[in-house]
């Protein structure tokens, strides 16, 4: 599953399966001007200990800082990821 393709809107970020279907979410509503809130990380079982949470929550994270957003950390996979990633404690509010 090395090859993701993310997708991605205002709201959130997910993962389909060859055929269609969801297997990972990560949702990020904006909650003020330039700041989103991660609020929720989720991978369905059948794809777990693959490494897709943590390669989308970095795509989330790349994403944010690229366009200038700053993030708190609601999610407790999400605090935990940023935690063991201080190249991006300048977006965390």
């Amino acid at each position: 599953m090395r090859n993701m393709e993310f997708k991605t809107d205002r709201e959130k970020t997910w993962l389909e399966d060859s055929e269609g279907r969801q297997i990972a979410l990560l949702e990020h509503p904006e909650i003020k001007p330039g700041v989103v809130c991660i609020t929720h990380t989720e991978v369905d079982p059948a794809y777990g200990g693959r490494g897709i949470a943590s390669d989308m929550t970095l795509f989330v994270a790349q994403k944010l800082k690229r366009e200038g957003f700053r993030v708190q950390l609601f999610c407790s996979y999400a605090r935990k990821w940023f935690s063991n990633h201080p190249e991006f404690s300048d977006i965390v509010e």
